[in-house]
């Protein structure tokens, strides 16, 4: 799917399939009373397909939307109409996840094996990518790195999300890029922890069966309330949206057990800096 569909945009979706519900209209009449093919609204409702500003006005029109409802959801098409700096990547970015991570008012992790994308250093980075995406040329890993570098402008926006990292002492241990590299990545987290909106916890060796044995994940928040939280988990042979009520308690509970099991943040950076400098 080249179309990355942003939070706003999912968000529209909903708002279009709910206004033809109330009215007890199917796809098709829609599709038929506007001209359309059922495909081209089944697509709209599901955010499979960039909305456009004239199309949604049509939909606006024969829900008979009044206004300020229509007002909203007319800026919210044009909103959701707009195309991302992903965009430039999509050779890159196969799913949905940076598009709706740029949206994201908090982002939560655990991962057992790696520091996460946002917090990578760029030579970290270039280690993992070309170990982990066994990658044809030197170019495909400098192309990921040139878009790793656009995501992570996130942190550095006066709007940037909340961030809370949880990791396993074994990302502090295992020399990914050599003892310099991982000195340095383990350096930046040091930095990055003293951030206000940054929490990162490092789960001890100590520690014995834990709530994340079953590998890693990302929950993303939303400023908005009609936005629901979402899990996301990235896999080799592809990537899982976690959206049902139910499944996103249980992993909001999973995470909130391996935060409680790990490191406070205080003992967690002095873990990281000391980590650090034993590394070098």
């Amino acid at each position: 799917m080249s179309y990355r569909p942003t939070v706003r945009a999912r968000r529209l979706a909903r708002e279009l399939r709910t206004l033809r519900e109330r009215r007890g209209l199917t796809l098709q009449q829609v599709a038929d009373q506007l001209s359309m093919s059922r495909a081209t609204v089944s697509r709209l409702e599901t955010a499979q397909t960039r909305p456009k500003a004239q199309d949604i006005e049509r939909f606006l029109d024969l829900y008979g939307v009044p206004s300020p409802e229509r007002d909203a959801l007319s800026n919210l098409a044009s909103a959701a109409s707009r195309r991302g700096w992903w965009t430039a990547y999509s050779d890159v970015f196969t799913g949905s996840y940076v598009a709706m991570e740029h949206e994201a008012s908090l982002i939560r992790s655990w991962d057992p094996q790696l520091v996460h994308g946002l917090l990578q250093t760029e030579d970290y980075a270039r280690a993992v990518i070309t170990a982990g995406r066994m990658l044809p040329a030197p170019e495909d890993v400098e192309r990921r790195l040139d878009a790793r570098r656009a995501r992570q402008a996130l942190l550095d926006r006066p709007d940037a999300p909340s961030v809370h990292m949880v990791v396993d002492e074994a990302v502090l241990r295992r020399p990914i890029g050599g003892p310099r590299v991982l000195a340095e990545q383990l350096g930046h987290l040091a930095e990055l922890a003293a951030h206000d909106r940054i929490t990162i916890q490092i789960l001890p060796f100590a520690v014995r069966e834990h709530a994340g044995l079953d590998g890693r994940f990302t929950m993303l928040s939303f400023p908005h309330p009609a936005d629901p939280d979402i899990a996301y988990v990235e896999g080799t042979m592809g990537d899982v949206y976690v959206e049902s009520v139910a499944e996103i308690a249980s992993h909001g509970e999973r995470f909130q057990r391996i935060a409680e099991a790990a490191l406070p943040p205080e003992e967690s950076a002095r873990l990281v800096a000391d980590s650090a400098r034993s590394s070098t």
